[in-house]
């Protein structure tokens, strides 16, 4: 028996002894491709952290960014998210959960041909609009109003992207991801995209601090790294053509009404334009400190997104309902906020919206004003969560009027 004891101690101890070495090979495995990487790539070995991490895990920095990333909740209201159109009743039309996709294949695609870090690139896109508001842009806008109404700053959704992950969610997601997604801006279009790779943490943690309270401030934001500029640079690539192909499908625009002058240089559908414009900036960047297109490729790209805001983006349909769900964000903020003052006189008969609202409300209400922690809450919600908490608190509302309508 004391035998057969010692045998079995010594086998757990070399179980144990083989469990070590494999995971330290599977660790090793998981950053063997970093040695070919770019002199211009982040490398895992640079991380940086706001606080300590298990040193166990066999997963790089970055790659479990990308994990705690789609595991968090806000993640999973992707699903339910206007890209460009709201109260349409089309399976076929981008919503935000596509969209960061998109971004992410695009981008992986440009990093692996300039042998950049690709887990950083997913980490950056997959997070980079977790932030964003129910009904896309135009939502961002009206919380935006809200937030200099209440004397609580500024809201943009790539700050606000990096305050879910970092500060609702309290994820320890790494500072090159949280400033790749702050650093994001697929409005502005330039022919250089370049970063900063000297930026430091504490840097970083005041821009954060600036993009909320200086008007403009995201515009000025270079990231700290080439990984970072490859996703900006793909949140056009993903949404530009796109856009096109969802405009045809509701009957917006025709492919025939694109002008030639684009069409010539970029294709007519989705797929040639994504294929020209991968290919031209790998072409022109390739062995270079910074991403750019050719000329002819940039000027037709600036020439198409003009025309995508002026027969797109400022169509009727993709404004449908836009001067109802103006006053419909007022409106329900006003009423969280006189919920919000009467929380030390709640009654036990509170309806599922009421818990839901007064738990997010508790949770984050010791660090931040109470405007913001409102204007937080209605940022997370989905279009339709939106408009179901419109019905519950505004008289008189009923949602499916808009969609019949």
């Amino acid at each position: 028996i004391r035998r057969q004891r010692q045998m079995c101690i010594r086998d757990r101890y070399l179980r144990g002894e083989k469990m070590e070495k494999y995971l330290q090979k599977a660790k090793e495995n998981m950053i063997a491709k970093e040695s070919i990487l770019s002199k211009y790539a982040c490398k895992s070995e640079n991380a940086i952290l706001l606080k300590e991490d298990n040193d166990e895990d066999i997963r790089p920095p970055f790659f479990r960014d990308i994990d705690r990333i789609i595991h968090s909740l806000a993640y999973t209201r992707y699903i339910d998210k206007t890209q460009v159109y709201s109260f349409i009743e089309n399976d076929h039309i981008t919503h935000r959960v596509l969209h960061v996709q998109l971004v992410s294949k695009i981008a992986r695609t440009i990093g692996r041909s300039l042998m950049l870090n690709e887990d950083l690139i997913e980490a950056i896109a997959l997070g980079h609009d977790v932030g964003h508001s129910p009904f896309g842009h135009k939502g961002e806008t009206y919380l935006n109003n809200l937030s200099q109404r209440e004397k609580v700053g500024h809201f943009y959704h790539n700050a606000q992207s990096v305050r879910v992950l970092k500060d609702l969610e309290h994820l320890n997601v790494s500072v090159q991801t949280l400033d790749g997604i702050l650093a994001h801006n697929g409005e502005i279009l330039v022919n250089k995209y370049e970063y900063n790779e000297n930026k430091t943490k504490e840097e970083f943690l005041q821009e954060l601090h600036d993009v909320f309270y200086k008007k403009d401030y995201s515009k000025k934001i270079l990231p700290m790294t080439l990984e970072g500029a490859v996703v900006r640079l793909s949140d056009i690539i993903a949404y530009i053509g796109r856009d096109i192909e969802d405009s045809i499908k509701v009957g917006v625009i025709t492919r025939e009404d694109i002008p030639q002058s684009i069409t010539n240089v970029l294709g007519d559908n989705n797929s040639k334009i994504v294929d020209t414009l991968i290919k031209d900036i790998i072409i022109n960047s390739m062995g270079k400190p910074y991403l750019t297109f050719s000329d002819d490729v940039f000027s037709a790209l600036l020439e198409l997104m003009d025309w995508n805001y002026k027969y797109i983006y400022a169509s009727k349909e993709a404004n449908k309902h836009q001067e109802i769900v103006k006053v419909l964000f007022d409106e329900l903020f006003d009423c969280y906020l006189e919920k919000a003052k009467k929380v030390e006189n709640l009654n036990t008969n509170l309806s599922q919206s009421d818990k839901n609202f007064y738990e997010f409300l508790k949770e984050h209400s010791e660090k931040n004003k109470l405007e913001r922690i409102i204007i937080d809450y209605m940022a997370g919600q989905t279009d339709k969560y939106f408009l179901k908490e419109c019905e519950e608190n505004i008289k008189g509302f009923n949602m499916e009027e808009l969609y019949r309508n």
